[in-house]
């Protein structure tokens, strides 16, 4: 079964082709990063501007690659929850009226349970040495989110633990654009972590009272706004990869501890498979002390490569094909499917 999946949540606009859930066939993003990085962040409208550029063509060129008509398409996919709502709305909408226009079902696709569906992606036999299927627990870590999650089936997902303020991308974006790091600041400080001293900057971790699986970050983003700014108003040289190394090192630490709590505390199916997902699934620190944790405790660790951490079609393509097999889907004559900011599984 093909499907062609649409995503336009944020400031990425893309189409991709993937047949039955796994296979990916082709995979095309066109990123406006150069055109924010102008105003150190996302512009919300402008980046729904942008998607209505350029989403006919990206489409075009998702068929082209798969080496598909439209009329080889089974079933549009397409982000309808959460996200920006204008950004969304423009995928949607495209995506209702392709879907009538060819006479095939559209899926509504959340954005969290694509990301973790990107590891179930495989470009040609690759990534498939380990085959994943539910149950596992699920570490979503974006810009927008961080939830420890049960993936109880490939539809029926519960959060164990989310943030309760800042996500961690948020607050890794904040701190570089604060140290003068260009946009986007998750891969610069990540780069500029690998050469400086986690330990010359402390920085407090959060916890959540009667919540222990529960994230909180803005204290630890604020504490490291003020030592940036309490230094420069004494004039004060600061060093960018220390406290990069440090902030890093913080962040990391405050999501690895939950995790080890969790896999002390539970001994069930799930909890024998750990799913990274989400765009700051790519950092390499993070990426590092999970795997060291997984093999402490004989956990099996997934994470999607990092072409699929960050938004993409293929993630929605992905979890497409699974809600379109529990009939989360609609007719193309059905025309009610509407975008919203925010939203539970």
């Amino acid at each position: 079964m093909k499907i062609l999946a649409i995503e336009s949540s944020c400031d990425e606009t893309c189409a991709a082709v993937v047949c039955d859930g796994r296979r990916v066939l082709s995979n095309i993003v066109a990123s406006q990063v150069k055109t924010h990085a102008l105003y150190g962040g996302v512009v919300p409208e402008i980046a729904s501007r942008a998607h209505s550029e350029a989403i006919s063509g990206v489409t075009i060129k998702a068929l082209e690659a798969a080496g598909c008509l439209l009329s080889d398409i089974d079933a549009v996919a397409v982000t309808n929850t959460p996200g920006l709502i204008g950004a969304l709305l423009v995928g949607v909408n495209f995506a209702k009226s392709l879907a009538y226009g060819i006479g095939k079902p559209l899926i509504p696709v959340h954005h969290i349970k694509g990301h973790i569906a990107a590891n179930y992606a495989h470009f040609n036999g690759e990534n498939g040495k380990n085959f994943l299927e539910p149950p596992f627990t699920a570490l979503v870590v974006s810009g927008g989110h961080t939830s420890l999650i049960n993936v109880h089936s490939y539809t029926d997902l519960s959060v164990i633990g989310a943030t309760r303020d800042d996500a961690a991308g948020e607050s890794f974006d904040k701190v570089a654009r604060i140290l003068g790091l260009p946009y986007p600041g998750g891969a610069k400080m990540d780069a500029a972590a690998k050469n400086g001293n986690k330990n010359a900057y402390f920085f407090p971790e959060a916890k959540v009272k009667n919540s222990p699986y529960d994230f909180s970050f803005s204290g630890l983003k604020t504490s490291a706004v003020n030592l940036i700014h309490n230094a420069e108003q004494k004039g004060e040289k600061i060093n960018i990869n220390d406290i990069a190394a440090s902030f890093t090192s913080a962040v990391v630490n405050s999501i690895s501890s939950r995790i080890e709590l969790f896999f002390s505390e539970n001994k069930s199916a799930s909890s024998n498979k750990l799913v990274l997902a989400g765009g700051v699934a790519a950092n390499s620190h993070l990426r590092s002390a999970l795997q060291n944790l997984c093999d402490k405790y004989s956990v099996d660790f997934f994470v999607p490569p990092l072409n699929l951490c960050g938004d993409n079609a293929v993630m929605i393509g992905c979890q497409g094909y699974y809600e379109y097999i529990s009939k989360n889907r609609s007719d193309f004559f059905d025309l009610s499917l509407n975008a919203y900011a925010t939203s539970e599984f």
